[in-house]
């Protein structure tokens, strides 16, 4: 542990922000039973407000590699992004264990709201360049798509599907007070 960085107990109080340039939402799902495949999401917003985490993320920036995907993705079959275009979260509670996380509330997507447990690492504080308090959050949560509505998928040869239910969200944010 570096000398300006303090074991953590519980998530900070006060108002911090994330900046979106040292920060990223992402996703990745299996695919066809050999791989995955994933993209991330470049317009978002998250916040941490006395222990509250809250956040949105913009589902017609979402970035992969592939622009017939990219609108396949934004299509009903999957996010609807014209009926619904923000994927959103926010937590209820929190645990902290010395470095490690927990926050419970819940996500929606597609209008549909399910609880969802975020597990991972807290670093901070610590103290920018330019004098600016920061804690780092880096969160994983695995869900089911189909529970909010999104059921796409094809038939493979052997009888499996193309692409698996469970989806893990990732989070790496750096949070700065007050901005």
């Amino acid at each position: 542990m570096s000398t300006t960085e303090q074991t953590v107990t519980a998530l900070p109080t006060g108002s911090y922000n994330a900046d979106r340039v040292h920060s990223s939402v992402a996703f990745e799902v299996g695919y066809m039973g050999i791989g995955a495949f994933g993209g991330t999401v470049s317009d978002f917003d998250a916040a941490l407000e006395d222990g509250r985490l809250t956040g949105a993320a913009r589902i017609e920036t979402l970035e992969v590699k592939d622009e017939n995907l990219h609108t396949h993705l934004m299509s009903p079959e999957f996010f609807d992004a014209v009926h619904h275009p923000e994927v959103s979260f926010s937590t209820e509670r929190a645990s902290v264990e010395g470095s490690e996380v927990e926050l419970e509330g819940a996500i929606t997507i597609k209008g549909i709201t399910r609880p969802a447990t975020l597990t991972g690492t807290i670093v901070g504080p610590t103290v920018d360049p330019y004098g600016n308090e920061r804690y780092g959050l880096k969160l994983e949560a695995t869900i089911d798509r189909t529970q909010f509505g999104i059921t796409w998928n094809a038939d493979m040869p052997n009888g499996a599907k193309a692409l698996d239910d469970d989806v893990t969200l990732k989070a790496e944010l750096s949070l700065v007070k007050g901005v």
